[in-house]
C-alpha cells in the first residue's frame, strides 16, 4: 500500500489531440465524430501503424510487435483511432512512452511483454471458465441458476490481449485457431429466445459476445424488444467495450434514439436496462466517452457500469484505480462495478496478479469512492462462479493455490455434486516464492488440460 494519502482532485477530462499522429495530421473534427470513418481507419497490421505513427516509433518496437503476433498473440491486432489516440495522450508517442503506456500494454501487446519463462500458466484453457460447457443453446451460457449469458456477435470493434472468450472471438492468430458458431444468426438468437421463454426461472439476461456494437442495431433492437417480451425477465444487461474505443457508435443520433425507444418499452414494464462496459485506465475517459455514457443514460438506460480487468502494469495500484474510478464516476456517470482478476487463459501471465495483490488492492481503495461506486475486485473461478476477492476458503501463498466454495448449483452442475466440494484458482507461477516456484517445476506432468467441448460450433481452419 501507498505510504502517503490519495488526494482526491477534480479532474478536468481531456480528448487528446489526434493531429499528434504524423499519419492524422490532417484530419479534421468532423472526421473524427464521424463513426463510419472510425471503422473505416481501424489499425488492423503493422503496415498500418507505422503509417500513422510516422518517424516517431522506431525499429525495434515494430519488430517487437511482430514477433509477438506471430508467436503469442491469441487476438488479431484491431485498434480504433479512438483507441490508439488514448495511448501517451499528452505527448508524441515516440517508442519509450509507447512501450511504457497502460493501454498500450494490453490493447497492443509485444514480445517483450509476455514473461519469459512462464508465458502460460500451465491450467491455462483457451475457454478457461467453461462457459461453451454450459451451453443451453448455442452461445447461451447458463451458469448461475437466475442469470445467463448472451453470445450475440462473435466480433468486435476492437481487440483486447487478455481477451477471455479468445476462443470465439475475433479471427484466427497464428496461435490459435479460432471457433466459429455453426447455426446462422438468426437462428441461433431464436433458439436463444426460445429457451429463455420456456425457463421461467431465469430472470437476468447478460447481452455480450464479442460487442452488441458489431451487431447491427436493428438486429440488436428486435433481439432486446423480443427479450423485453419475456414476462419473467427482469434485467437486461448488454455489454459493449465500444463505449470506451468506439464512442462515436454509441453517439450516432440513429443508435442513440433506438436505445430510447428499447429503454421506453423497459421503463414501462419495469425491467431494468443496462450497458457494460470495459475501461482499464484513466486515459480511456474522455470527453467523447462521457458524452456518449450521457446521451445513453438521457436515453432512458437505468446505469452505466464499468467492468475493467486487474492487470500488472496497467492498473495494479490504488492511485491508478482511483483514478479511473474518479475519472467514470465524476467525469462520464459510469458507475465502477467489478475488477476482474485476469483470466487464466494462454499467454495472459504477464498481466495476471496474484490473489494477495488484488485483496490488497480492494483494501486500499476503500474509504475514498462512495459506497455505490466502489468497485468489487472478483475472482471468477472455473466451474464456481464469481467471488469477491477476500472469499477464498483457503490461500496457499507458497504454491499459490487457493481454495473456493459455492453456494448455489448450476443448470449444468452434476445432481451428485458434492456441496462442499472446492474448486482452485493459481496465482502466477513467477510472483511466487522461490519454493512455490520449484514445486511447480517439479511437476512432471502438471493437471491435464481437459479437451475444449464446444456443443455445435466449428473450427474455421
Amino acid at each position: 500500500m501507498s505510504e502517503t494519502a490519495y488526494v482526491y482532485r477534480q479532474r478536468v477530462l481531456s480528448e487528446p489531440d489526434w493531429r499528434r499522429f504524423p499519419g492524422w495530421r490532417d484530419v479534421t473534427r468532423q472526421e473524427w465524430l464521424d463513426v463510419q470513418w472510425q471503422r473505416a481507419h481501424c489499425l488492423k497490421n503493422i503496415r498500418q501503424l507505422r503509417e500513422v505513427t510516422g518517424d516517431l516509433v522506431d525499429d525495434l518496437f515494430f519488430a517487437d510487435l511482430a514477433r509477438d503476433q506471430a508467436e503469442s498473440a491469441t487476438m488479431s491486432m484491431l485498434l480504433p483511432p479512438q483507441m490508439l489516440n488514448t495511448m501517451v495522450p499528452d505527448a508524441p508517442p515516440d517508442s519509450a512512452r509507447l512501450r511504457a503506456d497502460p493501454v498500450r500494454r494490453y490493447m497492443l501487446p509485444i514480445a517483450s511483454d509476455r514473461h519469459p519463462i512462464w508465458p502460460s500458466h500451465p491450467y491455462a484453457m483457451r475457454d478457461s471458465l467453461h462457459e461453451a460447457e454450459m451451453w443451453a443453446a448455442e452461445g447461451l451460457t447458463h451458469r448461475y441458476p437466475t442469470k445467463v449469458l448472451a453470445e450475440v456477435v462473435s466480433t468486435c470493434p476492437q481487440y483486447c490481449g487478455h481477451c477471455t472468450r479468445m476462443d470465439l472471438v475475433g479471427p484466427s492468430t497464428p496461435q490459435v485457431d479460432k471457433y466459429r458458431f455453426a447455426l446462422r444468426p438468426g437462428d441461433r438468437l431464436e433458439r436463444i429466445v426460445e429457451y429463455l421463454r420456456a425457463t421461467p426461472t431465469v430472470r437476468d439476461v447478460v447481452v455480450s459476445g464479442g460487442d452488441v456494437a458489431n451487431l447491427p442495431w436493428p438486429r440488436l433492437e428486435d433481439f432486446l424488444s423480443r427479450l423485453l417480451e419475456i414476462e419473467h425477465l427482469r434485467d437486461i444487461r448488454f455489454a459493449s467495450k465500444a463505449l470506451i474505443g468506439l464512442p462515436q457508435h454509441w453517439l450516432a443520433a440513429g443508435t442513440v434514439a433506438g436505445v430510447e425507444r428499447v429503454a421506453r418499452v423497459a421503463a414501462e414494464r419495469g425491467v431494468s436496462l443496462a450497458l457494460h462496459t470495459h475501461a482499464n485506465a484513466a486515459a480511456q475517459i474522455t470527453p467523447l466517452v462521457a458524452e456518449a455514457s450521457r446521451a445513453l443514460l438521457g436515453a432512458g438506460l437505468r446505469d452505466v457500469r464499468n467492468q475493467g480487468v486487474l492487470m500488472a502494469g496497467v492498473n495494479d495500484s490504488r492511485d491508478e484505480l482511483l483514478d479511473l474510478c474518479f475519472a467514470l464516476a465524476d467525469g462520464a456517470g459510469v458507475t465502477p462495478y467489478y475488477f476482474y482478476l485476469c483470466d487464466l487463459i494462454p499467454g495472459s501471465e504477464h498481466w495476471r496478479l496474484p490473489l494477495h495483490e488484488a485483496q490488497r488492492l480492494q483494501e486500499s481503495i476503500m474509504g475514498y469512492l462512495p459506497g455505490f461506486a466502489t468497485p468489487r475486485l472478483v475472482c471468477d473461478v472455473p466451474y464456481a462462479g464469481k467471488h469477491w476477492v477476500h472469499q477464498a476458503a483457503s490461500y496457499d501463498r507458497v504454491r499459490g493455490i487457493s481454495t473456493w466454495t459455492k453456494s448455489f448449483r448450476g443448470p449444468f452442475d452434476p445432481v451428485a455434486e458434492d456441496p462442499s466440494r472446492q474448486y482452485e484458482y493459481v496465482d502466477p507461477i513467477h510472483t511466487l516464492p522461490a519454493e512455490g516456484q520449484a514445486w511447480w517445476v517439479a511437476q512432471a506432468d502438471p493437471r491435464p488440460l481437459p479437451r475444449l467441448n464446444l456443443i455445435g460450433v466449428s473450427s474455421c481452419g
